[in-house]
């Protein structure tokens, strides 16, 4: 049984980046295992926060009330944004996806980005992903070291996306670059040095949409079987995606794609490590134990911390009233240790069934569209892990992302016996 550290209410401000966001995670635990006890819907109000204009957060951190408001976007908006921060209007331009939409508009562009996720998409991903596993274990294989997050976990997804996007290779360093900015806003490492948060943001989500404005332009009309060249030329009764609404789909799906995968293999490996026990299980049954690994990989690292909705009018959550206008935060960290759902919820179990995990965000319309694909990314990573570096290791503590959005590790020194 996982025993927590003692935290007490009033340490606990989930608005406060420094303060709160810079603890232990397993500091973080215990403020959510407490809050979830005795304070579910929990008010915070904001600090050292100077691009909200409102006074405070309401964080849910029950798994039932999570999935009630995920089914409920008529109360909870999506369309007020999607972290804390109230994103000036050009914000729009580059984050401002169907994932900070709601239906009617919401509806109708996942319809148009499902339509290009034809047969033929498809069959070059799964080719790919087969591919650039292994092509990014046989870059490493010799050394007998690495740093497991930047030259294995962010190497597969950033390189699936931008194959799958027909980006250029020359321009694969670029993309990795300007989506550790979008990630990290707020840790020093990935803000350039006398740079904003929102310039930086502005600046890389720009760099991105042009980047894609400029591939997309060369697909008209085009007849490969790259995702560009499907989404540019699908239609959907009558209706195609506009340049626009491509570029800010790459933005979201080289962040969002690029953030759940890596920094869910990098947990992942972090959990194997650590529970020798659950490695030696999945080990020796490596297909038949991978469906249930894979989504207990998911559930320990809870990549994306919370999603932000809006209430559309005044609400009663778990006995808390809410205003209208408010921002209510849905944390799928704490959900996925909820006691009430999982049985032991701090052990790592790869053979933990049911797993009614929130890792790809709650039931409803905006629940993850890429979560097929995730799933496979890192089935085929560990795979490859499992087959080639059997014996790798952590040689450090892990470096982990100070944000209040992602769970994100930044740096993972690991070493291995050195094969070719």
């Amino acid at each position: 049984m996982t025993v927590l550290p003692t935290i007490t209410r009033p340490e606990i401000n989930l608005s406060d980046i420094q303060g709160f966001w810079s603890r232990p995670d397993a500091e973080k635990e215990a403020a959510f295992a407490l809050l979830r006890a005795e304070d579910p819907v929990s008010y915070h109000p904001f600090v050292n926060m100077s691009l909200v204009d409102t006074e405070g957060l309401y964080a849910v951190t029950r798994h039932e009330d999570i999935l009630h408001v995920s089914k409920h976007p008529e109360l909870f908006s999506s369309a007020g944004g999607i972290t804390t921060i109230d994103a000036p209007p050009e914000f729009n331009e580059f984050f401002g996806s169907m994932i900070a939409m709601d239906d009617p508009r919401h509806a109708r562009l996942r319809q148009l980005v499902s339509a290009g996720f034809t047969p033929r998409t498809m069959k070059r991903l799964e080719d790919a992903v087969r591919r650039i596993a292994a092509e990014i274990v046989d870059d490493v294989a010799e050394r007998g070291e690495c740093d497991f997050v930047t030259d294995v976990a962010a190497a597969l997804p950033l390189r699936i996306i931008c194959d799958l996007m027909d980006v250029p290779a020359s321009q694969h360093g670029y993309v990795f670059d300007q989506t550790n900015v979008v990630l990290g806003a707020g840790d020093p490492e990935y803000t350039p040095e006398g740079t904003d948060i929102v310039t930086a943001l502005l600046t890389a989500g720009g760099n991105l949409a042009a980047l894609m404005d400029e591939v997309a332009r060369s697909k008209e009309g085009g007849t490969g079987d790259d995702l560009t060249t499907a989404l540019i030329n699908a239609e959907v009764d009558g209706e195609r995606l506009t340049h626009a609404e491509l570029a800010s789909f790459f933005v979201l799906l080289v962040v969002a794609g690029n953030e759940t995968t890596r920094n869910a293999i990098s947990h992942g490996m972090m959990g194997l490590c650590a529970n020798p026990d659950q490695r030696a299980i999945w080990a020796a049954d490596f297909d038949g134990i991978a469906p249930t690994a894979v989504d207990e990989i998911v559930r320990w690292a809870s990549p994306v911390t919370y999603m932000r909705r809006t209430t559309a009018q005044p609400v009663t959550l778990a006995g808390a009233q809410i205003g209208a206008g408010e921002k209510v935060q849905l944390f799928y960290w704490s959900a996925n240790r909820d006691e009430a759902v999982f049985a032991d919820p701090y052990r790592f179990d790869v053979r933990r069934s049911p797993n009614p995990h929130v890792g790809f965000g709650g039931p409803g319309p905006h629940f993850c569209l890429g979560a097929h694909l995730a799933r496979r990314e890192i089935t085929v990573m560990f795979r490859e892990i499992f087959g080639r570096l059997g014996d790798l290791e952590m040689t450090g503590e892990p470096e982990m992302l100070l944000s209040a959005f992602i769970h994100g590790v930044k740096h993972l020194p690991c070493r291995f016996t050195p094969s070719r």
